[in-house]
């Protein structure tokens, strides 16, 4: 019988929280007839990320699984593919009106998400999380290549999730 402890594991309690972040993520958003990973290419569209490669180092996958999720948003009018003026290797993300359109509602999403997941925590315990995951993310980036993918991807969830605060209420192209 395989055995290990994986409830004491801090990767198992972040990424307990991280998939019902997730879930309840995409609960939300299917209202909106969209999906956590496509709302996370949008989101990094509105931090100013445009490339194909941008967008898939930020969020912590290999280049043809973005490829798919972009061939998907294109399809459903989420966004367009452009090649780039400078350099005609790269693909340039633009939104269209559609994204544009409900974006606000896809960051009221979010914001309920957020409010459910910090409910009974106060200011100081969500201060104290968030330093502990980023010396997390230091101990990890500087001891293992794994470890830094791994701590990249926390990152990527968490500033995405941060930028909310500073995203703007309609992406432009």
């Amino acid at each position: 019988m395989l055995e290990f402890d994986f409830e004491n594991g801090i990767g198992f309690w972040i990424c307990a929280a991280s998939h019902a972040l997730r879930r309840d993520m995409n609960a939300e958003l299917a209202r909106e007839g969209i999906t956590f990973r496509q709302w996370e290419v949008l989101a990094c569209v509105a931090l100013g990320m445009t490339t194909q490669t941008e967008i898939a180092e930020r969020l912590g996958i290999e280049a043809p699984t973005l490829v798919g999720v972009l061939e998907r948003m294109e399809r459903d009018g989420w966004l367009e593919r452009v090649n780039s003026t400078q350099d005609r290797r790269k693909k340039n993300i633009l939104v269209t009106r559609k994204a544009e359109d409900v974006w606000t509602r896809m960051v009221e999403c979010a914001h309920r998400v957020r409010s459910r997941a910090r409910a009974g925590l106060s200011d100081d315990e969500l201060n104290t999380l968030r330093e502990l995951c980023g010396r997390i993310q230091t101990n990890l980036s500087h001891e293992h290549a794994e470890g830094a993918a791994a701590a990249a991807v926390c990152k990527a969830v968490s500033d995405l999730i941060d930028g909310l605060k500073q995203a703007p209420p309609v992406l432009q192209n």
